[in-house]
């Protein structure tokens, strides 16, 4: 068999690995217009930061692609599909036949057409070469302005005050990180980031980007205002890379859809990750789901089935657990519900930051927020995942004692022996 991937992140890689656990010996090919070896992309800010040096960035080992039999076309940019040939053409003009395709091309940010974006001193962030290029600019009292109040812009921000610069942020939402808190909890967020000297333009957005002999110098606010910026990054957000399927019968949505099995609806040709759109089984609809886990995990069942296997993909559901300025969080599912059909429990403490919250629908959890109380979380994902029916314990959800001892006595037990088959494979 013929494996083309194209893509090198989390889901090309789980693809690799997932074709490989079911075909020892067929060729797999994989392109990615970026030079490096594979690497978590997560972690670019933590780069930035300082925390995380160039050889822990790497999500798989530097043998790798030999050890899996994987001939890895880095820098190597695909320009187009065609599903009739079962042919990519590569920007050198090469043709490329496979007869499995997964296209694991990852997001793209998002970059409105706002004058003044071509200016020098103008960056996004979301590849590696975005973060290094910005970090060659940076000095301490760099004045900076950050479009986007969401993970990837506040991550954005962390790490630049660290770099000493002054950063104000942009948004458009009335709070900050706003896809996946609400307003109490974000509203605690963005203190700790005023402590440390971030300034916060909400509900406001750019209107354009001001500069002067070809660089940037400012930006003028939707509501008239002016800011003087040395930097202006863009972090508004990402949207799913689906170029090599425009044009093509491949079925798009707002991502590639896919099945159960991750292939669309052109035989052969798979899709994971980012680019994808799967099914939330919490939503209880197709969702783009841009997590690195959840890419993983769609990328290696994609692969299995790239080999004629038929493993099934139930579904994911967003899940972030991140922090700023020692503020951790764990934030998953449904957090901002709307319905009847939903209940929420809440436990608050603004002097501590701590909030913690949980959403409960049918009796099940559907969604939570832990912020800076993030040591029962792990216990709610397992709920989340499994579907258990917490009913008969709900009121123990966000006591600090939580924990299995709350759970029915069957769901205990399974959790045991789990636990002792685990002890004895090790």
């Amino acid at each position: 068999m013929d494996y083309v991937i194209v893509g090198n992140s989390a889901a090309g890689i789980g693809a690799v690995e997932g074709i490989r656990s079911s075909d020892k010996t067929g060729k797999i090919t994989l392109f990615s217009d970026e030079p490096y070896h594979t690497y978590s992309r997560p972690l670019i800010s933590y780069y930035l930061y300082g925390k995380v040096a160039e050889d822990k960035m790497y999500y798989r080992p530097p043998d790798f692609y030999e050890r899996q039999g994987v001939t890895a076309r880095l820098g190597t940019r695909v320009n187009s599909l065609s599903t009739a040939a079962k042919e990519l053409v590569l920007e050198s003009g090469e043709k490329v036949r496979f007869e499995r395709l997964l296209l694991a091309a990852g997001g793209k940010p998002i970059v409105p057409p706002m004058p003044g974006r071509d200016l020098e001193g103008v960056f996004t962030f979301l590849k590696w070469d975005d973060v290094k290029a910005l970090e060659k600019t940076l000095y301490p009292g760099v004045r900076t302005v950050v479009i986007g109040a969401g993970l990837i812009g506040l991550k954005a921000t962390e790490a630049l005050c660290h770099r000493g610069a002054e950063v104000s942020v942009v948004e458009l939402a009335n709070r900050v990180l706003s896809a996946i808190l609400d307003e109490v909890a974000a509203g605690l967020v963005q203190e700790s980031l005023a402590e440390h000297g971030v300034r916060f333009y909400l509900e406001n957005t750019v209107a354009e980007i001001l500069g002067e002999d070809g660089r940037v110098k400012g930006v003028r606010l939707q509501d008239g205002r002016e800011l003087p910026c040395d930097r202006l990054v863009i972090a508004i957000g990402v949207s799913p890379n689906t170029s090599l399927a425009q044009g093509t019968e491949i079925e798009i949505n707002r991502g590639i859809v896919v099945d159960e099995f991750l292939a669309t609806n052109v035989a052969g040709i798979f899709a994971a990750g980012d680019v994808a759109e799967g099914y939330d089984f919490l939503y209880r609809q197709r969702r783009v789901l841009p997590i690195l886990p959840n890419a993983y995990k769609q990328g290696f069942s994609a692969g299995v089935n790239m080999t004629g296997g038929r493993e099934s993909y139930r579904g994911g559901f967003a899940m972030n657990s991140i922090g700023f300025f020692d503020l951790p969080m764990i934030t998953a599912g449904i957090v901002k519900p709307e319905g009847s059909e939903f209940r929420e429990l809440i436990h608050a403490d603004a002097a501590k930051r701590v909030y913690k919250k949980v959403v409960l629908r049918e009796g099940k959890v559907v969604g939570f927020i832990a912020l800076n109380a993030i040591d029962r979380a792990g216990i709610l994902t397992g709920l989340m995942e499994k579907e258990i029916d917490v009913a008969p314990f709900q009121e123990h959800l966000l006591k600090e004692n939580f924990g299995y001892l709350h759970f029915p006595k069957e769901y205990r037990q399974e959790e045991l022996w789990k636990g002792v088959l685990k002890h004895e494979r090790a």
